[in-house]
């Protein structure tokens, strides 16, 4: 099994961020260095945005058809956006069988606290928390806390196939 954990150090008047990650079953690392730039572009779009705000209110990991039921976004739009925000270093994922799970990147404060942020942002249109409601509805699916039954919206399946 996969699994990743980042950390990350800032130097001095570097423009970027260093991720390191350990992966578990070999003990290897990888150091990944992402411009700082690269973490606002990221969080720049709105559905992005959504994704790290529902995953920050919440704390809970969520594949992507949680993901899917949840944002009512077709699964090949939040795909993308689910690499952007890896490659960015705001997200770790795990494979478990067919499943990938996701979840905010851990052991940095910096990031700590920029998730922190972005749950005070204001909901003015109430997006977030329709996003929530359903993501909570969605939780209630779950089999020994896990995802086990794909996609549920309907108008959505056709478009995740």
């Amino acid at each position: 099994m996969l699994f990743t954990r980042s950390a990350i150090v800032c130097g001095g008047v570097r423009r970027s961020i260093v991720i390191v990650t350990y992966l578990r079953d070999n003990a290897s690392m990888q150091t990944i260095e992402i411009p700082i730039e690269a973490i606002f572009q990221a969080l720049g779009e709105p559905t992005r945005l959504r994704i790290i705000r529902l995953m920050a209110v919440t704390d809970e990991e969520i594949c992507l058809c949680e993901l899917v039921d949840s944002l009512l976004e077709p699964q090949y739009k939040l795909s993308r956006h689910l690499k952007v925000l890896r490659q960015s270093g705001l997200l770790e994922s795990e494979k478990e069988g067919r499943w990938v799970y996701h979840r905010l990147s851990s052991g940095a404060d910096v990031l700590r606290n920029l998730f922190e942020y972005v749950t005070t942002l204001p909901d003015q249109d109430g997006s977030f928390d329709a996003d929530l409601l359903r993501f909570q509805e969605r939780l209630s699916h779950r089999e020994d806390g896990r995802c086990r039954v794909g996609v549920l919206s309907a108008a959505l399946e056709s478009k995740a196939s």
